[in-house]
């Protein structure tokens, strides 16, 4: 077969065009800030329940029941963890990952921030991954025979262990991600945003993140901190007064009216707190904790939390 030059041309393009597409590929500068839309929809944590996922998802008006996108301009933001806890992990991870791209492509946006458990995978913290989650992996990768490193796993676990850690084909799935982002005047986070974490920059969080996961440089000393943007629970569990200071602080100091965070799982579903500046939509939803499926709306400086069967 001859093969001309248009058409060399042509495939290049294609598989450009393809990479670019990609909520995997990102530089450095991925952004963290963006414009305010007229519709926001947050979903707190899923861990591994695909099932919960997908109710959450068309409770959103962002998917059909055949997964596809449908939300149109909507913008949704995931607050991390999909992993640990459930066996349903790839699905969720892939699923995100093509929606990104639909999203993208309708007009709408879907932001999937890094929660603590999916930067434990990719630490090889692997202390709440189910038996289920290492089988879910193990057609994931290839498993190199030859590895001296992975000789302290189990070798059923061993292809999760390729699959995260930095440089793994999906920690680059994370690396594609931030930590913490700001739409309009909403902060979006895993655990919590501290002044702290204002001063030391937030973009310099997400970027070191991201290097770190691609394994193009050493894990941040951020990260490792029980106070870290994934960790912090100063806005979700036992909130004072205190810590109501500090929220309006970071809010001011980042130019926004309120923050949304997952993480601590609520026990009376989606809980604001500290006058309704800080949103708390963990509410446990993944089988593991046997809670409601719900999802927060944000329309302007309209907030609502929106529930299953409701």
């Amino acid at each position: 077969m001859r093969v001309t030059f248009p058409s060399l041309l042509f495939a290049l393009v294609a598989v450009l065009s393809v990479v670019a597409a990609s909520p995997c590929v990102h530089g450095d500068e991925l952004p963290t800030r963006f414009d305010a839309v007229p519709r926001i929809v947050a979903i707190g944590d899923v861990h591994g329940d695909l099932g919960a996922t997908r109710r959450a998802l068309q409770l959103a008006g962002a998917t059909n029941e055949k997964d596809e996108w449908v939300g149109g301009e909507l913008v949704v933001v995931q607050t991390g963890d999909q992993l640990d806890r459930g066996d349903e992990e790839q699905a969720i991870l892939d699923l995100f990952s093509r929606l990104a791209v639909e999203a993208e492509s309708a007009g709408g946006a879907f932001h999937v921030l890094n929660g603590n458990h999916e930067l434990m995978n990719a630490r090889l913290d692997l202390r709440y991954v189910t038996e289920g989650g290492y089988e879910d992996f193990r057609d994931a990768v290839e498993v190199p025979e030859d590895d001296s490193t992975l000789a302290g796993y189990d070798e059923n676990h061993r292809a999760r262990v390729v699959a995260f850690r930095p440089g793994g084909r999906y920690a680059k799935v994370l690396a594609g991600r931030n930590t913490i982002i700001v739409i309009g005047d909403n902060v979006f986070v895993h655990g919590g945003v501290l002044t702290e974490h204002v001063e030391y920059g937030v973009e310099r969080i997400n970027r070191e993140a991201r290097q770190w996961l691609r394994g193009d440089a050493p894990i941040p000393e951020w990260l490792e901190r029980k106070d870290s943007p994934v960790w912090a629970r100063q806005f979700s569990d036992e909130v004072g007064e205190d810590d109501c200071a500090e929220l309006a602080a970071v809010l001011e100091k980042l130019g926004a009216k309120r923050m949304i965070v997952g993480h601590t799982p609520q026990t009376k579903n989606i809980t604001p707190y500290c006058a309704e500046q800080v949103w708390c939509i963990d509410t446990g939803m993944a089988s593991h904790y046997g809670g409601e499926v719900c999802v927060l709306e944000i329309e302007g400086d309209e907030v609502r939390a929106l529930a299953a069967g409701e």
